[in-house]
C-alpha cells in the first residue's frame, strides 16, 4: 500500500506507547442500546376519508346553486360560498378576495375527474377554507394539480387535497399562505419521479407553509426560485424529498419532520437558508440522506436531530456554513464530507452510536470545533481530567485508518481490527502525521443533547 501504510506503521508504534497512558485517563464512550431505533412522528400511516353522499348544494348572500362554479361567478369580492355534499367538475376563482368554504359538518367534496387541474385561483386575496380537492389530471408535464394559485395573498387552510398529481402549486405569486392541509398523491404511481410534488412553490416570495401533512407525492414541498418562506411543522413522509430547494435563496426551514423518505431535506445550489429544530429520521432510500447540502453555501444547520439514517448529513460542494447544536444518531455515516466542503463551521454536535461518525473525502486536515469547545463523540475515549467539559485528547473522527480504507477498498476487512483501533489512539494522542481528514481539537466529555435515549424503543 506504499508510503501510507508506512506511515500506518509509524502510528501504530506510537499507539502501543500511548494505549496505556490514555487508558488510565480515558473512559469509554456511551454505551450503544440494544433497542431498536423507534420515532413516533404523531401522523397516520394512511388515510382514508369517507365522501359526502349527497349532491352538492353551493350558497352565496343567500343564493343556493346545484354548480359550484355558478355560485362562484355569482360571488362579489368580500362574499363567502359555502359548499355542502359532492361536486363533480373544475372550479376556477376569478373574482378577488372570495372565500371558500364547506358548510358546517363534513367536509364538501370538489372532484375533477382527472381532468386538469381541479381548483384554480385566478383572483387576490381568495381563500381556501375547510374544503376537499381531489382527482386532479395525472400530466406531469402539463402540470396538473390539486389547486393552482395564480393570484397573491392567497390562503388555502384546514383542507384536503388528495389522488393529484401535484398538490397546490403556487405559480409565480406572492404571499401565500398554505396552513394545516392534508395532500395525498397516487402512492400506486411508480417509480416516485413520476409522480408530481405536495406543495410546489415556483418564483414566490414571502409565502408561508405550516403544518400540512405530505405523503405519496414526489417530493413534499418543492422549491424554485423562490425567496423568504418560512415553512414549519410540516410532516413529510414517503417521498423521493421531504424538501427539496433549487436556486432559492433566503429561505427557513424550522420544526419540520420528514421521515422514512429518500432523503429528508435536499437542498441544492442555494444560499442563507436556515435548517433549525427539524427531524430527519430513518431516510433511507437510493440516496439516504437525512440532510443533503449540494452547492449550498452561508447556510446554518442548527438544532436538528438526524437519526437513523443512511447518513445523518450529507455536504457537497458547499462553503462557509454552520452546522452547530445538532443531534447525529444511530445513522451509517453521521456526516459524509466531499467534493471540497472544507470551510464548515462545526461545533457543539452530539455523534452518538453512529455506525461511522465521519466519511471525509477531502484532500486537507479539515478542524471541527469552535474556540475552545468542539463536538460530543460517543466512540471517542474521555479524558476530562479538569473537569471542564471538554476532554484533553484530540478525536480524529476521519483519519490516517478512514484514509487508507479510501484509498485501498480492500484494506476495509481491517477498519474494525485492534491494530487500526491502535492506529486512531495514535493519531489522536500525538500529531505524527497530520493526514487528511477530521479533527476536533476540543471534543466535549459529555453529549449537549441528554435525551438521545428516547429515540430508542424499549419492551
Amino acid at each position: 500500500m506504499g508510503d501510507d501504510v508506512e506511515r500506518g506503521f509509524v502510528l501504530l508504534a506510537v499507539a502501543v506507547v500511548v494505549a496505556v497512558v490514555v487508558a488510565s485517563l480515558a473512559a469509554p464512550g456511551s454505551a450503544s442500546p440494544d433497542d431498536a431505533l423507534a420515532f413516533d412522528p404523531g401522523v397516520p400511516a394512511e388515510y382514508a376519508f369517507d365522501e359526502p353522499a349527497t349532491p352538492g348544494v353551493a350558497s352565496v348572500d343567500g343564493r343556493e346553486f346545484d354548480s359550484a362554479q355558478a355560485a362562484v361567478d355569482a360571488a362579489e369580492p368580500g362574499d363567502t360560498v359555502r359548499l355542502a355534499g359532492r361536486f363533480d367538475g373544475r372550479i376556477a376563482v376569478t373574482t378577488p378576495n372570495v372565500t371558500l368554504t364547506s358548510a358546517p359538518g363534513r367536509l364538501a367534496l370538489v372532484d375533477g375527474g382527472e381532468t386538469g387541474d381541479v381548483l384554480t385561483i385566478e383572483a387576490d386575496g381568495v381563500t381556501v377554507d375547510r374544503v376537499w380537492v381531489r382527482n386532479s389530471g395525472r400530466d406531469t408535464a402539463g402540470n396538473d394539480a390539486g389547486i393552482w394559485v395564480n393570484g397573491t395573498n392567497a390562503t388555502i387552510r384546514d383542507s384536503r387535497v388528495t389522488a393529484v398529481t401535484f398538490g397546490v402549486w403556487v405559480d409565480g405569486v406572492d404571499d401565500a399562505t398554505i396552513a394545516n392541509n392534508t395532500i395525498v398523491g397516487r402512492e400506486a404511481v411508480r417509480p416516485l419521479s413520476y409522480r408530481g410534488n405536495g406543495i410546489q412553490l415556483w418564483k414566490t416570495d414571502g409565502t408561508f407553509v405550516a403544518d400540512n401533512r405530505i405523503t405519496d407525492v414526489r417530493d413534499g414541498i418543492y422549491y424554485s426560485w423562490s425567496s423568504h418562506v418560512l415553512a414549519r411543522g410540516n410532516a413529510m413522509w414517503d417521498l423521493r424529498y421531504g424538501v427539496h430547494y433549487m436556486y432559492s435563496d433566503d429561505n427557513r426551514l424550522v420544526n419540520n419532520t420528514a421521515f422514512d423518505n429518500d432523503v429528508g431535506y435536499a437542498l441544492m445550489v442555494s444560499e442563507r437558508l436556515e435548517l433549525v429544530d427539524n427531524v430527519a429520521f430513518n431516510n433511507s432510500g437510493t440516496s439516504g440522506h437525512g440532510i443533503l447540502l449540494k452547492s449550498i453555501d452561508h447556510t446554518e444547520i442548527r438544532d436538528n436531530h438526524l437519526v437513523g439514517n443512511r447518513r445523518g448529513l450529507y455536504v457537497y460542494n458547499s462553503l462557509d456554513n454552520t452546522i452547530a447544536g445538532n443531534l447525529v444518531l444511530g445513522n451509517g455515516v453521521g456526516v459524509h464530507l466531499t467534493a471540497g466542503s472544507v470551510e464548515e463551521r462545526v461545533h457543539g454536535n452530539s455523534f452518538v452510536n453512529n455506525d461511522r461518525a465521519v466519511l471525509a473525502v477531502v484532500g486537507e486536515l479539515v478542524t471541527w470545533n469552535a474556540t475552545d469547545r468542539g463536538n460530543y463523540w460517543s466512540d471517542a475515549r474521555r479524558a476530562d481530567v479538569d473537569r471542564d467539559g471538554v476532554n484533553e485528547v484530540r478525536h480524529r473522527p476521519a483519519g490516517l485508518a478512514e484514509h487508507l480504507v479510501q484509498r485501498h477498498p480492500q484494506a476495509a476487512v481491517f477498519a474494525a481490527s485492534p491494530a487500526f483501533d491502535a492506529v486512531r489512539t495514535a493519531e489522536s494522542s500525538f500529531p505524527v502525521v497530520e493526514t487528511p481528514g477530521v479533527i476536533d481539537y476540543y471534543p466535549l466529555a459529555d453529549p449537549p443533547h441528554d435525551d438521545w435515549r428516547r429515540y430508542y424503543a424499549r419492551d
